[in-house]
C-alpha cells in the first residue's frame, strides 16, 4: 500500500520537493487527513465498475482514495503547475487520467462517452473550489450529464442552502434547482482544521442522487428556474411583486400573472419561501401558459 498523500508531513514533502506555493485565486485548500477522505469515498458507493469524475485534484490527495476504489478516474485541474506534481504523487496508479482544463468551459457529455464509453455507472467525486460550486454542480445537472450522483466537499452554507425546506431561511432558488434532479443530504461537517491552508468557512460534504424523475412535471425547465430565481429577487416581498418586476414584460403582464395565480389556487401574495418544488412546478406552468398564450 502506498503511503497517503493527505498527512501534514507528507504534504508538506510534496509541496517543498516541487516548490508548489497555493494560489488563493484558484481556492487551493488541500485536505491533510486520511480518515477524513476514506469517508468522503464511502459515501460515493464505489466499486472497480464505478468510473470517477473529480474536480481539483490539487496534489492527488483524494485521488488517490478514488483510484484505490473505483475502476477509473478522470480529474480535471486548471492549474498547470499541480501536473508534474500529479504525474509524481500518482505514478503507483494506472487508473487516473489528468485533464488540464476548466470544468466549466468542457464539454462534459463528450468526455463521459470518450472516456467512461465502458461504464454505466459514473459519480462525481470532488473537493470543490468554493468560489464556483453552485456553476459546477448546476452545468452537471443542466447538461444533463450521465452521472448517478455527486458526492462533493463546499462551503457548509451552500450545502445547507442545497438541502434547504420550504420556509426556511437556507430555501431559495438554488434548494429548488437542485432537488428538482436530486435528493440532497449532508453526509458530514468537515473542520477546518483538516485543510492546508486552512479556509475562513467551514464545510461539508453533500451526497447528491439522482432522482428517477423530476418530482414535477413542467413544460420548460429553464423557465421553471427563471421563475424560482425572479421569485427570490427580493424575499421580503410577495411573488407577484418579486415576478412583475423581474419576468421579461412582467409589469405588462400583471393580469396574466394573476390569471396564472388563480388557475392554480395559489395566492400571490404568498412570499417565494414558502412555495414548495411541485407549487413552482405548477406556478411555471401556468404562467408559461398564459405569456406563450397556450
Amino acid at each position: 500500500m502506498n503511503k497517503d498523500i493527505a498527512t501534514p508531513v507528507r504534504t508538506k514533502e510534496i509541496l517543498e520537493k516541487h516548490g508548489f506555493s497555493f494560489k488563493k485565486s484558484l481556492g487551493q485548500n488541500f485536505l491533510i487527513d486520511p480518515n477524513i477522505l476514506r469517508n468522503i469515498v464511502s459515501h460515493a458507493d464505489l466499486t472497480d465498475k464505478t468510473g470517477v469524475i473529480e474536480i481539483g485534484p490539487g496534489i492527488g490527495a483524494l485521488t488517490e482514495h478514488l483510484a484505490r476504489n473505483a475502476g477509473k478516474v478522470v480529474a480535471f485541474e486548471i492549474d498547470q503547475r499541480l501536473l508534474p506534481v500529479l504525474e509524481d504523487t500518482l505514478s503507483p496508479y494506472d487508473n487516473v487520467t489528468i485533464i488540464n482544463q476548466d470544468v466549466l468551459e468542457a464539454d462534459l457529455n463528450k468526455v463521459v462517452e470518450e472516456q467512461f464509453s465502458d461504464f454505466d455507472d459514473i459519480v462525481v467525486v470532488a473537493n470543490l473550489p468554493y468560489y464556483v460550486t453552485t456553476p459546477i454542480i448546476m452545468k452537471f445537472l443542466l447538461g444533463k450529464v450521465r452521472i448517478r450522483g455527486m458526492v462533493i466537499m463546499m462551503q457548509k452554507e451552500v450545502a445547507d442552502r442545497i438541502t434547504a425546506s420550504p420556509s426556511t431561511k437556507a430555501y431559495g432558488s438554488l434548494s429548488i434547482a437542485v432537488q428538482y434532479y436530486m435528493d440532497a443530504e449532508v453526509s458530514m461537517i468537515v473542520p477546518k482544521t483538516v485543510f492546508i491552508p486552512q479556509p475562513n468557512v467551514e464545510s461539508a460534504v453533500l451526497k447528491l442522487t439522482k432522482k428517477a424523475e423530476p418530482p414535477v412535471e413542467v413544460i420548460d425547465e429553464d423557465f421553471l428556474f427563471e421563475v424560482a430565481r425572479g421569485s427570490f429577487v427580493q424575499r421580503r416581498k410577495t411573488l407577484l411583486n418579486n415576478l412583475q418586476s423581474s419576468l421579461p414584460e412582467g409589469k405588462m403582464k400583471k393580469e396574466q400573472i394573476l390569471r396564472a395565480f388563480e388557475r392554480i389556487d395559489i395566492d400571490p401574495g404568498r412570499r417565494g419561501e414558502t412555495l414548495s418544488i411541485e407549487e413552482f412546478g405548477k406556478l411555471s406552468n401556468a404562467l408559461y401558459s398564459e405569456f406563450k398564450n397556450l
